[in-house]
């Protein structure tokens, strides 16, 4: 996206409002431990400038600076500590200030240091709240891929159009799956992993994954079979890449040196290219050769994967609490892994070249996947705890295990989520989480930002649910469409109150609502208002009251 950016400026496609942009990646900044000044962290990068720097400055109105990947640094930014603004050794006030790369960073978001200029940050989400007390004018949140761009990935990838068909249809039906193909590098894995599964030579089609532990442990198990034949002691070589990859997980680190390699005695091989793309970077005045997993999730599962091989049975139960504790987010795909890996199905090609896995730690890492569903499910007064139980619910989705989520939701009547930012895929195993279960009481999604698609992943379960609130949650025409199909698969619920307050509902959605109110017997309770329907449409609505004993159409 930063390539983007700066191509369609320097092509004066957009933003021709910026007479220069400076473009910075936190995992360079990562190797900078000295006092630094901004004049002299521009000429590292950007040695042509020496001459004018004096000029541009005199017009920071035109300037953008990128620092893509906070989620990457490591140094620390405080927006919170009031101290920086008042502590000389903090203050940056001026581009010829030395100072450490985290407070120039600091000065220039906070408007200390060259105050009229524009500062673009980008970062996982684990980071966000990093720059809660920043101040940021502009929020903007990727999307990615959206419809039809999906398709046209996989359509480019393969170049057999029968294989790229049928490889899109299988995500598409698996939503889980769809919902991560919004972003290149995952759909990069999907093309990849999925491929031979639909070639003609091809025999196992019901072995075809269809969760993410899945996905990755086929991606694995090709970078084994392919790679690793000549390979002595393979499953040693495979677990010291796993801890390296922990340790990186655990410090926030995606990028190795050839001294990281030499510590845990790994060295330069075709095999190891299967997992390590080799990057040229620059260091001072010197190039040197450093690797980084083709993406995050990777290095995600291949750390997991070690460690469910490695830990001790008994110690596990600490290791994956100790993980889950840790509040900045750095272990919250790690541990969906750990959790896939309890399904004997995800583990079961992989043993073919690495030791068994270990019965007792499945049972174990079960056990505790049970414990936290039960523990989070009545802790969802805050948001951290909706958080937490969010994240436990993906855990209960990776293990794909149907009779523990009965067994753990079958008896829980609220589930709230209000104010949570939910993403399609949160949404997709929430409804994977609710489905085997009984009647959900009450279902909160208010102010969660789930818009058509997350509700689109939500619908197969909504049915199940007593009390819905979508108050203020993007809702369209077409969703309320969506809606209305969803809560029609079960009108024998004993009883159902919806509010879709604050939305985006026009007249066109009013048939579907007209439909929904008038088939399903059980409904007692409606709210609309807050969205924009014409006076007309209003009274058609509320004609609907009469129809039925105790039915209540507010607007």
């Amino acid at each position: 996206m930063v390539q983007k950016i700066v191509h369609d400026w320097a092509t004066k496609k957009r933003f021709l409002q910026f007479q220069f942009v400076f473009s910075f990646k936190f995992r360079d900044l990562n190797m900078i431990k000295d006092r630094v000044t901004l004049r002299e962290l521009i000429l590292e990068q950007y040695p042509y400038f020496k001459n004018v720097l004096g000029e541009v400055w005199k017009n920071p109105e035109g300037l953008l600076f990128i620092f893509d990947g906070l989620d990457e640094f490591k140094g620390r930014i405080d927006f919170a500590d009031s101290r920086r603004d008042t502590e000389p050794q903090h203050q940056c006030p001026d581009p010829k200030w030395w100072c450490k790369v985290f407070d120039i960073v600091y000065s220039l978001i906070q408007h200390k240091l060259l105050p009229r200029c524009s500062v673009l940050v980008t970062t996982r989400p684990t980071a966000l709240h990093l720059l809660e007390k920043a101040e940021i004018s502009v929020w903007a949140e990727i999307l990615g891929f959206v419809g039809e761009e999906r398709k046209e990935y996989f359509t480019r990838y393969f170049e057999d159009q029968t294989v790229a068909t049928a490889v899109f249809k299988h995500v598409e039906e698996n939503e889980i799956l769809y919902t991560m193909s919004y972003n290149p590098s995952p759909c990069w894995i999907l093309g990849l992993t999925l491929g031979p599964f639909f070639t003609q030579t091809h025999q196992d089609r019901q072995r075809v994954p269809k969760t993410i532990t899945q996905l990755y442990c086929y991606f694995i198990y090709n970078i084994l079979k392919n790679h690793g034949r000549k390979i002595e002691n393979l499953c040693e070589v495979f677990l010291r890449v796993g801890q390296m990859a922990f340790t990186g997980v655990a410090e926030k680190n995606i990028v190795f040196t050839d001294g990281d390699l030499i510590k845990y005695n790994l060295q330069p091989s075709q095999f190891l290219s299967g997992f390590l793309m080799e990057l040229l970077e620059r260091e001072d005045s010197a190039w040197s050769m450093v690797y980084t997993f083709p993406h995050l999730t990777i290095q995600e599962f291949v750390a997991e994967l070690a460690q469910f091989l490695t830990v001790d049975p008994g110690n596990i139960l600490k290791f994956v609490a100790d993980s889950h504790s840790t509040t900045d987010g750095r272990f919250e795909v790690f541990l969906r892994f750990v959790a896939g890996l309890s399904s004997p199905w995800a583990a079961r090609g992989l043993e073919e070249f690495l030791r068994p896995f270990p019965n007792e730690t499945t049972c174990r890492v079960i056990d505790w996947v049970k414990e936290e569903v039960q523990q989070q499910a009545g802790n969802t007064r805050s948001q951290a705890g909706k958080r937490s139980l969010l994240n436990t619910l993906h855990y209960l989705f990776e293990s794909q295990n149907p009779a523990l989520a009965q067994q753990i939701l079958g008896s829980v009547k609220t589930l709230s989520f209000r104010g949570l930012g939910l993403t399609p895929i949160d949404c997709a195993v929430l409804s994977h989480a609710i489905r085997p279960c009984g009647t959900i009481k009450h279902l909160d999604v208010e102010c969660c930002r789930i818009q058509c698609e997350g509700l689109q992943r939500l619908g197969p379960a909504l049915h199940k649910c007593q009390e819905l609130r979508l108050q203020c949650v993007g809702l369209t025409d077409s969703g309320a469409v969506d809606l209305t199909s969803a809560l029609s698969t079960n009108p024998s619920l004993t009883e159902l109150e919806l509010e879709l307050r604050g939305n985006s509902l026009t007249d066109r959605s009013v048939p579907a609502l007209r439909r929904l109110i008038l088939n399903h017997p059980r409904l007692e309770w409606i709210w609309l208002g807050g969205n924009a329907f014409s006076a007309s449409r209003q009274n058609q609505l509320k004609s609907l009251r009469g129809i039925r004993h105790g039915l209540r159409v507010e607007l």
